[in-house]
């Protein structure tokens, strides 16, 4: 049953996918490029949301097959409040805090039904935390060609081996936003937008809060690994600006990937690397998994404090940004 599964999220996605970039050529739904862009070609945006109807997609089909009803609906609710409010805004700016308010709203129906499906109230609630935290993040992030679908696949790729109980759904968005990808990488046909990078990161959240109860303790502390290259960049960045005094949560061009391709490196170049560094996280990851002697709470840990560090390090190097340029 695995394979049309998949298959049907794949195909959802890559129509899904082909339509809403006719549509937005017809509709003129354009990012421009221009001193707060990070590409140089008018481009589609909105073209996550192929992402989200294969994921909804998936949804209608666990219903109709008997599965408990109470997981799929908080789940599928969460994802349309956050995908519905991300569609609006790439087609007019909407406040970020009317957004943020919508995304804690997705993070309650999640939380729900992980509850009425018999998951701990703890655990219901750090699913209902990370909603609005990874949706930002991968917003934040969503800046170059590839990167932010390329780092939420690899992630999901890695849930269903650290979770095998959540293999079915976290293979289905890494199917899905594999689908996605040819259209966004390695140059850009269409972009996530708001629509796309909110689906990713809702999905992400619900796979993570989904997985961390089979890995209890310290082993759901290996669930930050695979999401580490962006942690990493965006908490960093934001924490540097708001240290300067500067309004953290308005757009910029300041994240380190923005900062190495204004030095000149290509989208595919930057892309690649952040892939790379996910690897080996993910590497790491999987290696502490399958050696529970290891100290699995103290590595994790000293994985991060590295890659601070090599964060730090990489942005002293690169050229000065400006800060008046913002997200693509």
């Amino acid at each position: 049953m695995l394979a049309p599964w998949l298959g049907l999220h794949a195909l959802v996605s890559a129509l899904a996918t082909w339509a809403a970039l006719a549509y937005a050529r017809r509709r003129q739904l354009f990012d421009q490029p221009g001193e707060r862009r990070s590409h140089s070609v008018p481009t589609p945006r909105g073209g996550g949301i192929g992402i989200t109807c294969a994921l909804l997609a998936g949804c209608v089909l666990l219903a109709i097959t008997g599965k408990p009803l109470a997981p799929v609906a908080g789940y599928a609710v969460g994802l349309v409040l956050v995908a519905g409010i991300g569609w609006v805004d790439d087609h007019r700016p909407l406040s970020p805090w009317l957004r943020l308010v919508v995304q804690c709203l997705a993070g309650l129906a999640l939380g729900w039904g992980m509850l009425a499906g018999g998951t701990p109230w703890g655990w219901a609630l750090l699913g209902a935390a990370l909603v609005p935290v990874l949706v930002n993040v991968w917003n934040f992030m969503d800046g170059i060609d590839g990167l932010a679908a390329s780092q939420a696949m690899l992630a999901a790729a890695a849930f269903a081996w650290l979770a095998p109980g959540t293999s079915a759904a976290a293979l289905a968005l890494a199917v899905a936003t594999a689908a996605f990808l040819p259209f966004n990488f390695p140059r850009a046909r269409i972009f996530l937008g708001d629509v796309g990078s909110g689906t990713l990161g809702y999905a992400l959240a619900a796979l993570a809060a989904a997985a961390a109860p089979q890995l209890g303790g310290e082993g759901a502390l290996l669930l930050l690994l695979p999401l580490s290259a962006f942690l990493v960049d965006a908490s960093m960045t934001l924490a540097s600006r708001a240290l300067r005094g500067e309004r953290w949560w308005e757009p910029h061009v300041t994240h380190l990937y923005q900062r190495w391709v204004q030095s000149g490196r290509s989208h595919v170049f930057v892309t690649m690397l952040y892939g790379l560094f996910g690897a080996f996280a993910i590497a790491l990851a999987m290696a502490l998994d399958r050696y529970s002697s290891l100290p699995r709470g103290g590595s994790v840990v000293l994985w991060f404090v590295l890659a601070i560090l090599a964060w730090a390090g990489l942005q002293r190097d690169l050229a000065p940004a400006n800060p008046s340029r913002e997200d693509a």
